[in-house]
């Protein structure tokens, strides 16, 4: 056998070899923007950086449009899918269909990011283009729906998976530069985040913690090394592992809550606990919750939304974007 078609890693979403290649078993599939008549919630793509290929998808509710409504504004999320950062878009159907549904029941401006994945775009791009992407939503003036229907005062993050990931270090990056924190974005001071939601997000480390096995431990450090060739550290790189001593204090998390959601079958399930308990013993001066859903896995929200524990997983969403 060739040496370079030795597969190294394979799951139900990618497989991927040696040499650096990779099957997208799913995540290629794509539909266009339009408006979904059974939520009343329209769509469409707005390119931010041609060069690189940016875009994202903005979702806009009726509601928006409703002269009952009055000048009400809705609360902006921008959101990172999930794909192990190899796989999956803005534009997945899933992802079309799971943001449509939070869009109108929460009532948000959804901007959904359009990330470059590895391994053609290896991170940090990803990083890089995530954190353009929020900044472009907080400007307000990238497109009218968020200068005419959004209320940049009510700024969400949330992502699913290794858009979980995206999350955390979106908002430390933020912060880092002194973009995020205390202020108004139309003073064109630093960006003021309510609340962050990492959903099943995907963290990692070289050691295996409590509850986690050797083999996932071993998984995700490969995974990583395959997205973030660039990390000297392996899955300990404080970006995979925000746990370890050389990841930036939890403390300066740049929001006012956090809401870290985990699966009981899911193999992320022992990083997610301990990123939470961290963040709650870290000094940090906001209000983290946890929920976890029992019998189900991995971004089971996802494929299964009609199921109990999606729409209890949609419920809770929908109370912690309205603060409760």
């Amino acid at each position: 056998m060739d040496p370079s078609s030795e597969v190294v890693l394979d799951c139900p979403f990618f497989r991927i070899y040696s040499d650096r290649r990779i099957d997208h078993l799913i995540g290629t599939t794509t539909v266009p923007p339009s408006f979904d008549a059974s939520t009343g919630v329209t769509s469409k793509d707005v390119v931010i950086d041609g060069a690189t290929g940016l875009y994202v998808r903005l979702y806009l509710p009726d509601t928006a449009s409703r002269s009952d409504a009055g000048s009400k504004k809705l609360p902006v999320l921008v959101y990172y899918h999930g794909g192990g950062f190899v796989t999956q878009s803005a534009a997945s159907p899933v992802y079309q269909r799971f943001l449509n549904s939070l869009a109108a029941r929460a009532g948000l401006l959804v901007v959904s990011v359009n990330y470059r994945l590895a391994p053609e775009h290896p991170l940090p791009a990803g990083y890089e283009d995530s954190l353009r992407a929020l900044r472009w939503a907080v400007s307000g003036g990238g497109d009218p729906w968020l200068s005419q229907h959004g209320d940049l005062g009510r700024l969400f993050l949330a992502g699913d998976s290794a858009g979980g990931n995206i999350v955390h270090n979106v908002a430390m990056m933020a912060a880092a530069d002194g973009e995020a924190g205390s202020g108004t974005p139309a003073a064109g001071a630093r960006i003021e985040v309510e609340g962050a939601v990492l959903l099943h997000a995907g963290f990692g480390g070289r050691e295996p913690i409590d509850g986690e096995t050797t083999e996932w431990a071993a998984f995700s450090e490969k995974l990583w090394t395959f997205a973030c060739p660039e990390a000297t550290d392996g899955a300990d790189d404080p970006r995979m592992n925000p746990l370890v001593a050389a990841a930036p204090s939890l403390r300066n998390l740049p929001c006012k809550r956090v809401l870290v959601c985990a699966a009981e079958r899911d193999s992320l399930r022992p990083r997610d606990r301990a990123y939470y308990e961290a963040l709650a013993a870290s000094g940090w001066s906001g209000a983290v919750e946890w929920f976890e859903t029992m019998g189900q896995e991995h971004v089971f929200f996802l494929f299964k939304p009609g199921c109990d524990e999606a729409v209890a997983l949609m419920d809770r969403l929908v109370a912690f974007f309205a603060g409760n």
